[in-house]
């Protein structure tokens, strides 16, 4: 009897020495990753990894300032860049919800001043990046000092009298369209696009330190400053003359916020799951054929693993998400330099913590 205890005791040891080592072993492979990020005296990262529902890991790195050395800590806040079109589309599933629009209005029926090429442009085309609108980026004229915001770019889309092909037959990814989508969110809640993510998603999620920057009207909390990798050497670069556009890339997060969005996704707190379902499923062309982009979110799948994502990318930040919600299973990544993207970095992740956990 006692030899059967000792083998049990011998056996339970052996397991907790493996899970150790194993552990170990991950975390050092993370380490490795994220090597680069943290040096004492250069921007850092923010690392996030969820599974059913709870936080397996959460890892910073590096400076959020790098002048006053004020570290990464999980609650420092990124601007998400491109990382942000999620949350306008779920500003226009809202409104979508309430009645108060439909995915097949056009640009013309929302704005009666639009030109005539509007009325071949649906909500729908914009959020699946269809539309064919004029990237606004190339319309900023070289001598331009002042930053533009999205009523800037209204204004932009408003003044040409065509698009790069007609509505609905190619995909071409568009900031444009997702700022038009911020105006009609202003245009149709009477609210401001920050005020109607306060109010709509940030405050009801208790995402108390995520914001849709203004300068001069808000201020960003915690913030990380932006960083460039010139010749291998960390430069302040924070705001662009495109950083001030909210739509396509102008919200600030933070670990803890978005961990609260991440789980919101998985209930109807925001949104039916029927609307939810239409984020998460591709559009299609004209002609049927299908895209690998919903609404805000890109879809595909990993390893088999279905999965929705999307990168962020502007001056001095880069970002990414990636869910996996079959297997309830979700990475972040939060970075104040403006390279590398961080695609291949969550991909080795996902590796580790779960197609090969």
């Amino acid at each position: 009897m006692v030899f059967k205890v000792h083998k049990i005791v011998m056996i339970i040891c052996l397991i907790v020495m493996l899970t150790a080592f194993c552990s170990t072993d991950t975390e050092t492979k993370v380490y490795r990753l994220f090597k680069n990020y943290s040096t004492e005296d250069a921007p850092g990262a923010a690392l996030l990894i969820i599974k059913h529902g709870a936080p397996i890991l959460t890892k910073t790195y590096g400076l959020a300032h790098v002048e006053n050395k004020i570290p990464v800590k999980s609650r420092t806040n990124f601007r998400l860049a491109s990382f942000t079109k999620q949350f306008t589309a779920m500003c226009i599933m809202m409104l979508q919800e309430q009645r108060k629009l439909d995915f097949d209005q056009t640009l013309a029926e929302i704005f009666p001043k639009f030109p005539e090429y509007g009325k071949e442009i649906t909500i729908r085309q914009i959020l699946h990046h269809t539309s064919g609108l004029i990237d606004y980026e190339s319309l900023i004229p070289d001598t331009a000092t002042i930053q533009v915001l999205d009523r800037d770019v209204l204004k932009m889309m408003m003044e040409q009298d065509s698009t790069y092909f007609p509505p609905g037959t190619e995909y071409r990814y568009s900031n444009s369209g997702y700022a038009v989508l911020a105006m009609i969110v202003e245009t149709i809640s009477g609210q401001s696009f920050a005020d109607f993510l306060k109010i709509n998603i940030f405050d009801p999620l208790d995402m108390k330190n995520t914001v849709a920057y203004e300068k001069g009207i808000s201020e960003v909390t915690y913030r990380a400053f932006g960083y460039a990798d010139e010749d291998g050497k960390f430069v302040p670069k924070d705001q662009s003359l495109t950083s001030a556009v909210l739509g396509d890339g102008g919200i600030y997060s933070s670990l803890d916020d978005l961990f609260k969005w991440n789980q919101a996704l998985y209930t109807e707190k925001l949104v039916k799951f029927e609307s939810l379902q239409q984020a998460f499923t591709v559009g299609v062309l004209n002609n049927g054929e299908g895209l690998d982009y919903g609404f805000g979110w890109r879809i595909d799948e990993y390893r088999g693993h279905r999965r929705v994502h999307h990168t962020g990318q502007s001056c001095g930040f880069t970002t990414i998400i990636q869910r996996f919600p079959e297997d309830k299973f979700t990475i972040i990544i939060l970075t104040n330099r403006d390279k590398p993207m961080l695609t291949e970095l969550a991909n080795r992740l996902a590796d580790l913590y779960l197609i090969d956990a």
